[in-house]
């Protein structure tokens, strides 16, 4: 392989270029003068060009769909190859191999949950073109990894620093490694039953409750009291890579990894919004997509803009860098977009164990053995270590208890043919029909998504995907016994999910809230019953019905609108209270009349989540729970929270109201006495970003000097919103650092392709000394978007950097 490389116009001069217009929107820019690279890459079969804009997202122009996927792949390792490597090394089992000792356990685990099928009817279940994207892609990433190995000074510094090579890929790795989707209520199974055992199946309605109306049962046969230890080894496996100075050093110190797997539990908590705008509901008289994802911040980003150009595909959006295709945006003739539905796909089997043979557990009144595969994990500086990796008929065993004889496994949709997190988008993003699109998301399965769809001809659309497991006799909610009383009887066909074609109310959104429709067969298909609060939902709902046309400008704005209805109902309650101890009285004040937006430099913002995530929760338990109750389970849910103190009879029993009412003031006090330790005694100088912050972290952060840390880390930057806003802002409440919410945005005019936005965060580039490394960061803080180009002549006046790939001689 040869390269050539030149660098006619620093990139420093191309972001000089001034945005100005309308707030969020960015100006069209004129044509910037470019740097140029070229590469001459073995694999490639025609000449293939990537223009990169001022905003650092890729356009590729190939003439050929091969090309272009390999292209995406070639780009992809360019751009963030130690992030796809790191994320293929956690995904296969081998980060003992380049990190030490410290991280054979969760190697171990994660190797648990690959599939392990037949890998013909793995490829078959995303449609014809999968294999083939799939090899070309890798092929892309490898070219890149053999020009690194020519040319070791190009080497991205997190392999200088850990003293490692990139590593090739095989096609099957892209699809193999499932444990990066987002899970489904195994967790939440543990903690149930934790409370039952410790309190009762009613207590537990405090902790979560159930939607649509359901009322669980203890399966027969189930000890609820479970090990404390049960679910470590499933959080190793779906955790990210800790990184540490104690966790690289020599000997390895297993607990600065495995101690990760119990940060923060309730707080991980994922969502997103969605919405479609039918062109008579839409100021431009065009359909309207808009999305904005809520997963967990990193740097670099979790998500990946991209443009894939070639005869027969031209499809632009955001995906994730590990993985061909685009899972969000449009391909000039359909726009699409995701949220989670929250299809139950997990449960946790228990088995009773033969005492004369460890590695037998009862099924069916017959002992039945554990499949048992050893595998040999490399480990740096060390001996290669043999770990056994035990089986049941229903998943990997992540637990056995010798005192009470029993064992652990994890059933999960995983592990189904067609189950890789994602990749099925690389089918729906061809479809340009309602039609097409609904098709390819019969067979989509995971994560469960509600997807919605806006095309040119007008028509909008939402489908919800994701492989749907049928519980002939159980509802999912608790552990059941494997002795082969409860067992799935297949799969919902895709077409027995809802969906929706053309709303008579013109528009359609999604925010992770229940949104199955009135009539629907709940009761018999069991999807799931535990899905996200729908505040989000409820304000977006909101603002679109009162709107008589919906503009990108006010898609723009919902997607960053920081109005909490919590705190707009929790306000409300307060209104009538009034008490003489100064300090309450204070507080209450303080909150009267606030409009319950939560800005950053909002006083009442600062005292209300304070309140909330501190105080509000621990006395409501306390006042409805018995003690036991109180202490098996960790915040309530706000939705049951707010419910019950608008109707304090259903659960505060006699004197509710003086009880609710006492909870209320109680709390809040504690609360304001808290936000004069935190800010001072001054409330007119008490700000909430002063307590609420992002900050971005990469993986080796830990792992270096201060000074490196900060040239990694973006952030610290103080942050408005709260977990239930549609800005979502979820955070931990022992720091107040945003765990998760909005790291890319996308508002499609449909039709009028140029005309989208879009910010993703903190930047395109995983290279620290790129200038998109973190030049996004202020403009998604601020609320601001970027075009989002498509056509050749605006993508050629925006190109910043031009990188021609010729096939090897």
């Amino acid at each position: 392989m040869r390269t050539a490389l030149s660098l006619h116009t620093p990139y420093a001069l191309a972001l000089l270029a001034v945005l100005a217009g309308t707030p969020g929107y960015a100006r069209e820019p004129a044509a910037l003068p470019a740097a140029s690279q070229a590469f001459h890459v073995g694999g490639l079969k025609k000449p293939a060009e990537i223009l990169i804009d001022q905003w650092g997202v890729p356009h590729i122009y190939a003439a050929n769909q091969d090309d272009a996927f390999f292209v995406q792949g070639f780009n992809a390792a360019r751009d963030r190859l130690f992030q796809i490597d790191l994320w293929r090394r956690r995904g296969l089992g081998q980060l003992a191999q380049v990190f030490g000792p410290a991280y054979v356990q969760q190697d171990r685990a994660t190797r648990l949950f690959l599939y392990r099928g037949d890998m013909q009817r793995e490829w078959q279940s995303y449609g014809p073109h999968a294999q083939q994207v799939a090899t070309s892609f890798v092929a892309g990433i490898n070219a890149y990894v053999a020009y690194l190995k020519a040319n070791p000074d190009q080497l991205p510094f997190e392999f200088k620093k850990l003293g490692y090579a990139p590593a090739r890929w095989q096609a099957e790795d892209v699809v193999r490694i499932r444990s990066h989707g987002l899970t489904r209520n195994l967790d939440s199974e543990v903690a149930r039953a934790n409370v039952v055992c410790k309190a009762d199946l009613k207590s537990d309605e405090i902790r979560v409750g159930l939607t649509p109306q359901w009322q669980t049962s203890l399966p027969d046969g189930l000890d609820p009291c479970l090990p404390k230890d049960l679910l470590n080894v499933f959080k190793l496996a779906t955790q990210g890579v800790k990184i540490s100075k104690d966790s690289l050093a020599d000997g390895g110190k297993a607990d600065a990894v495995v101690m990760a797997a119990a940060e923060n539990p309730e707080e991980a908590a994922e969502g997103s919004n969605n919405w479609v705008i039918a062109p008579a509901k839409s100021a431009t008289g065009r359909a309207i997509m808009a999305n904005d994802p809520h997963r967990a911040y990193s740097t670099p980003s979790l998500r990946y803009i991209a443009h894939l150009h070639a005869p027969g595909l031209d499809v632009i959006g955001a995906g994730e860098p590990a993985l061909p295709g685009i899972s969000i945006g449009h391909n000039g003739s359909v726009a699409f977009g995701l949220t989670i539905f929250n299809i139950d796909q997990e449960d946790l089997y228990v088995y009773q164990l033969n005492p004369e043979h460890e590695n037998q557990y009862k099924y069916k009144d017959k002992w039945e053995p554990f499949n048992i595969i050893k595998e040999q994990i490399e480990v740096k500086g060390a001996k290669p270590v043999e770990v056994e990796l035990t089986f049941s008929r229903h998943g990997p065993v992540i637990f056995v208890e010798p005192g009470k004889n029993r064992a652990f496994a994890v059933r999960s949709g995983w592990l189904q043919p067609g189950m890789a997190p994602y990749f099925g988008s690389i089918e729906y993003m061809r479809a340009t029909s309602f039609a097409q699109f609904k098709q390819a998301l019969l067979h989509w399965g995971a994560p469960t998504e509600n997807q919605v769809y806006a095309d040119t001809k007008g028509n909008i659309g939402w489908v919800p995907g994701g492989l749907a497991p049928i519980r002939p006799n159980w509802d999912g909610l608790l552990p059941v016994p494997g002795d082969g009383r409860y067992e799935w009887a297949g799969f919902w066909p895709g077409d027995q999910l809802p969906s929706s074609y053309n709303p008579k109310q013109g528009w359609f959104a999604s925010a992770n809230q229940m949104n199955l429709p009135a009539g629907y067969p709940y009761r018999e298909r069991k999807l799931g019953f535990e899905w996200t609060n729908n505040a989000r939902f409820t304000r977006i709902s909101e603002v679109l019905s009162s709107l008589n046309k919906v503009s990108l400008e006010d898609s723009m704005r919902l997607q960053n609108d920081d109005l909490s209805i919590p705190a707009r109902r929790l306000v409300a309650l307060l209104k009538p209270l009034s008490s003489s101890d100064a300090q309450t009285q204070a507080a209450l004040k303080l909150l009267a009349g606030w409009d319950a937006v939560e800005r950053a430099d909002s006083a009442q913002a600062a005292l209300f989540e304070v309140w909330l995530s501190r105080h509000l929760g621990k006395a409501f338990k306390a006042a409805v729970l018995s003690p036991a109750a109180a202490d098996a389970m960790g915040a309530p849910d706000t939705a049951v929270l707010l419910d019950t103190l608008e109707q304090p009879q259903a659960r505060f029993g006699q004197d509710a109201l003086q009880k609710r009412n006492q909870v209320l003031l109680a709390s809040l006090a504690a609360a304001y006495a808290e936000m004069e330790k935190l800010q001072g005694s001054d409330s007119v100088q008490w700000q909430w970003g002063k307590l609420h912050h992002n900050l971005m972290e990469h993986p080796l952060a830990a792992a270096v000097d201060e000074a490196t840390r900060a040239k990694l880390n973006v952030g610290p930057m103080p942050t408005h919103g709260g977990a239930y806003s549609p800005n979502q802002s979820t955070y931990r409440s022992s720091d107040f650092q945003q765990t998760n919410g909005p790291s890319f945005r996308v508002v499609v005019d449909v039709g009028n392709w140029d005309n989208s936005r879009a910010v993703n965060s903190p930047g395109q580039s995983g290279d620290p000394d790129s200038p998109h490394y973190h030049d996004l960061a202020d403009k998604w803080l601020k609320g601001e978007y970027f075009p989002l180009l498509y056509s050749r002549a605006a993508v050629e006046k925006a190109t910043v950097e031009r990188i021609s790939l010729q096939p090897a001689d």
